[in-house]
């Protein structure tokens, strides 16, 4: 074993693998919430930046498979039929982004996290979102410009993009290629600035790298649940974890 490894207990190594088969089971069943497992549960015992390292590849490779699973002709037409979404979202990431020393992590944790448990929670109750004829347009415009916003300023653009798939009832299996797609765009970025900015080096990439495979095997797992899910039960699941995901921004907005 190198680098981190080399000093890493067998308790630690264990619950970083148990924790990733976790994490990797519940983005193959819903299609998200990886990196949040990740950070929640490996935060608990490693210190934040090598969570931020361990949590890279496996996501990239997880967002390969997801992306790609049906093939490089499904993915191409999911991200054409989302293309508009697609680019608004990494453009208002890129504008926002800038904002970051302007607006504090606390405010805009708890906004997101409080939106996004209010509107789960009442479309859990039985409330659902109706996009109404001709504001098609505007409501796409709407809801990529609120995820990129988020996206640039917090680092999370997920929950509302998933929020948004959701009120238009997409059909699982493009509603998860979608995510797959776009989350593989953001984590190659990651990964390339986070080899520049050094998260990523000769000590920490060997850890990461050896939580790939656990992260694949749980995800396997958990698209076996995912093609045996009809279209109600995928969309009750995906927004309980939703609800999870929102609550945790609560959280981290209440801890700083």
């Amino acid at each position: 074993m190198t680098g981190m490894l080399a000093d890493m207990g067998t308790i630690a190594l264990l619950a970083s693998v148990s924790v990733v088969a976790m994490a990797g089971f519940v983005k193959g069943a819903v299609g998200f919430a990886l990196p949040m497992i990740l950070v929640s549960g490996l935060g608990s015992f490693l210190p934040a930046e090598i969570v931020v390292a361990a949590v890279i590849l496996p996501t990239v490779a997880t967002n390969l498979v997801q992306a790609f699973r049906t093939g490089m002709r499904h993915a191409w037409a999911s991200f054409r039929s989302f293309w508009r979404f697609n680019l608004i979202v990494f453009a208002t990431i890129l504008a926002s982004a800038q904002l970051l020393s302007v607006i504090p992590d606390r405010v805009l944790f708890l906004m997101l996290g409080v939106m996004i448990v209010v509107f789960t929670t009442m479309q859990l109750a039985g409330w659902r979102p109706v996009i109404r004829a001709g504001l098609e347009r505007v409501t796409e415009v709407s809801a990529a410009l609120i995820a990129g916003f988020a996206g640039g300023l917090t680092g999370v653009w997920g929950p509302p993009t998933i929020l948004y798939l959701t009120a238009l009832d997409v059909p699982k299996a493009e509603s998860v290629r979608v995510q797959g797609v776009m989350y593989l765009v953001g984590s190659i970025l990651l990964t390339l600035a986070h080899l520049k900015s050094g998260v990523l080096n000769p000590s920490t990439i060997p850890y990461s790298a050896l939580l790939i495979l656990p992260a694949l095997a749980g995800q396997v797992i958990g698209l076996k649940v995912h093609d045996r899910m009809d279209q109600a039960l995928f969309r009750r699941a995906t927004l309980v974890v939703l609800i999870i995901a929102g609550a945790n921004l609560v959280r981290r907005g209440l801890s700083l």
